[in-house]
């Protein structure tokens, strides 16, 4: 915006695990965001709907940059409302997953990315949306969906509950097939799906890459997929989700789209950035080339 006043919102999510005190954030955010050239103001989103009335609000009165101080979940929920402007989407990660931020490199303690994202460059990425509903990083429609629904009842967060949520919820799911068209490509049955999950971003969260190859502005999503019955021989490979290695792990299918229909022979859950949502049986997948203006410190990722 050259010599003109920025007008900044800081959302800031009250419930977040580790943010701390409301004002401690506050001064953290404004000590490297409160400058002459910048109009700061801070709203606490106390629920989704809250926190969606209040982003449309800011945009209509000009608002430049949204700050989410939060998780995925608040990520998702306020970017939706972004998608299409020309408004900028900074995260300040707080959540516990935080795949948005570690895609991005964006510093994971809130004073070193509110400092970071500061002279961040704003650069548009890719938007997925499923049924109607956006996402950035992934969504999960198999037994990777399902993990969600223990990880929630958790009061504890970090990579150790969410693989003991994924055991508890491997020992009870029962895969129903898949048929799913791809683009143009004729129709494919995958017939017992375990992972079955659409990446935007690299990240499912807490450091574990889904979809390492996954470019957040090349117009195409990934598809990640993994059988049932190869379950077994995939755990002692597990580590490789850490390393940036498990797409060539034996085994896993990837699949680049733009666009993909599932038909399911149930409805079931789906996982959308952390998130489960109810979803009917059939469930229809796009992208949204460049839709979402990011905020991202150093040189570009995946470009």
């Amino acid at each position: 915006m050259g010599a003109e006043m920025r007008k900044v919102l800081a959302l800031i999510n009250p419930r977040s695990g580790v943010v701390g005190a409301a004002a401690d954030i506050m001064t953290t955010v404004g000590r490297h965001w409160d400058r002459p050239d910048i109009d700061l103001s801070f709203q606490f989103s106390q629920s989704e709907s809250d926190g969606r009335a209040k982003v449309r609000r800011a945009i209509e009165a000009g608002v430049d940059t949204v700050l989410v101080v939060g998780g995925d979940g608040m990520v998702n929920t306020i970017g939706a409302e972004l998608v299409g402007t020309e408004v900028a989407l900074g995260v300040v990660p707080t959540g516990s997953g935080n795949g948005f931020a570690r895609h991005f490199d964006i510093p994971l303690q809130p004073d070193d990315a509110s400092k970071a994202l500061v002279k961040a460059r704003r650069q548009p990425i890719d938007v997925g949306v499923a049924n109607g509903r956006s996402f950035f990083v992934t969504c999960s429609m198999a037994w990777d969906a399902t993990i969600v629904r223990t990880f929630e009842k958790s009061p504890v967060r970090g990579v150790i509950p969410y693989v003991l949520a994924g055991v508890y919820e491997f020992l009870d799911y029962q895969p129903q097939p898949f048929s799913v068209v791809l683009d143009d490509q004729p129709e494919r049955v995958f017939e017992d799906p375990l992972v079955f999950t659409v990446a935007n971003l690299t990240q499912y969260g807490g450091g574990a890459q889904i979809a390492p190859s996954a470019c957040p502005d090349d117009g195409f999503l990934e598809l990640v997929f993994i059988a049932r019955r190869h379950a077994p021989a995939l755990l002692p490979m597990l580590p490789r989700l850490f390393t940036g290695t498990f797409d060539r792990t034996p085994y896993v299918k990837t699949f680049r789209l733009s666009r993909m229909k599932v038909k399911r022979r149930q409805p079931a859950p789906i996982q959308v950035d952390g998130e489960l949502v109810e979803a009917p049986a059939d469930v229809e997948i796009r992208v949204l080339p460049r839709a979402l203006s990011v905020l991202i410190p150093g040189p570009a990722r995946g470009a």
